[in-house]
């Protein structure tokens, strides 16, 4: 019976109907569930994502507020970016100071060392550095995402629904928003509160970094408004707020959700970029644009001093663009899953048969 039934469905669907008997029953929440755990480049980053997260929270400890005032919650890691042991040189060829103590090789020492990224130039251990600087530049990152994409929806969401006046009004000030450089604004802000700790930074960027998004979820809204659902939902008398935040926005969360991700990732690089220009995170803090900028000049002589904060900037980076791919497909009802070889032959069969 249910072979029968299912050559019944491989007639009239093709090989979507693998795909429908797979989630005939499902909620829409559980199907896009089912779509993004499949996606294997999505699961893979967002596991390295939240591995790399909590590996540097946890090593660096949590520190609010700068200078003596500040309250710390220690870490596992046993040095601090203010703790300044003896430099070591003995270890290091050719006489360069502050070498690494990472060895990956088995059987030969293999283990973390002391110092396992080295130490800078007055004995810092790198390691507590560049986790401190990774915990910062990942709290700015997920606090212009977050703003910028509350910020961005309301703004394209109201002025797509609404058009006319208000939609002039406001895309008008988007534009006058963009027109002005990123990196520009990046800059006077920085420069104006980068001493007082991340989270004011990262609020300030993200009340600029919303324009992108707004045009984009504007445009979902232009043409999602003209649906034959919206006309229903006016004619059973909604209000204009329930139509945009419960029957518009559902219909728009891919396009938005892929946005705040490449947002994210480009916030992390933006941040970067200010620190490594000095703009950014000051000292005694650390991020990692500025342990970038600091260090750059010993690329030749200690080029570990240099590579461990643009691996983790890189690293960080594509996880959150990788995610963002699979919640796309997750959510875009016209991505169609790939089909397994078995899957498709089976299908090819069974047409065959009943041709």
């Amino acid at each position: 019976m249910a072979k029968k039934k299912l050559e019944a469905e491989v007639l009239e669907h093709g090989e979507n109907a693998i795909e429908q008997q797979e989630t005939a029953g499902l909620s829409q929440s559980q199907i896009v569930l089912r779509r993004f755990v499949r996606h294997r480049a999505a699961m893979i980053s967002l596991f390295m994502l939240v591995a790399v997260i909590l590996f540097v929270f946890t090593a660096s400890g949590l520190r609010f507020g700068a200078g003596r005032d500040a309250f710390v919650v220690p870490g596992w890691w046993h040095y601090s970016i203010t703790d300044m042991p003896d430099l070591e040189y003995e270890k290091c060829p050719e006489g360069i100071i502050g070498c690494p103590s990472l060895n990956l090789i088995p059987g030969k020492g293999f283990g973390l060392g002391d110092h396992p990224f080295g130490q800078d130039d007055i004995g810092r251990d790198y390691f507590a550095l560049t986790m401190r600087g990774a915990e910062q530049s990942i709290m700015i990152m997920f606090v212009i995402g977050i703003i910028a994409a509350v910020i961005g929806t309301v703004v394209g969401a109201v002025s797509g629904y609404f058009r006319g006046w208000v939609d002039s009004l406001l895309m008008r000030f988007t534009d006058l928003i963009i027109t002005i450089p990123t990196v520009i604004i990046g800059a006077v802000i920085g420069y104006r509160v980068g001493n007082l700790g991340v989270f004011f930074l990262g609020v300030y960027l993200g009340l600029f970094a919303w324009t992108g998004l707004a045009r984009l979820v504007r445009g979902e809204f232009l043409s999602l408004r003209e649906r034959e659902f919206v006309d229903a939902a006016r004619v059973a008398g909604a209000s204009n707020r329930r139509i945009i935040f419960k029957h518009i926005l559902p219909n728009a969360v891919g396009v938005i959700i892929v946005s705040v991700t490449l947002l994210m990732s480009g916030a992390i690089i933006l941040e970067s970029a200010l620190s490594y220009l000095g703009f950014g995170v000051v000292s005694p803090d650390v991020s990692l644009g500025s342990l970038i900028s600091q260090y750059q000049d010993s690329f030749t002589t200690r080029p570990w001093l240099f590579w461990w904060p643009g691996v983790i900037i890189i690293t960080i980076a594509l996880c959150i663009n990788f995610i963002g791919d699979g919640l796309r497909d997750a959510f875009d009802p016209r991505q169609r899953r790939r089909i397994s070889r078995k899957e498709r032959e089976q299908a090819k069969t069974v047409e065959k048969a009943t041709a």
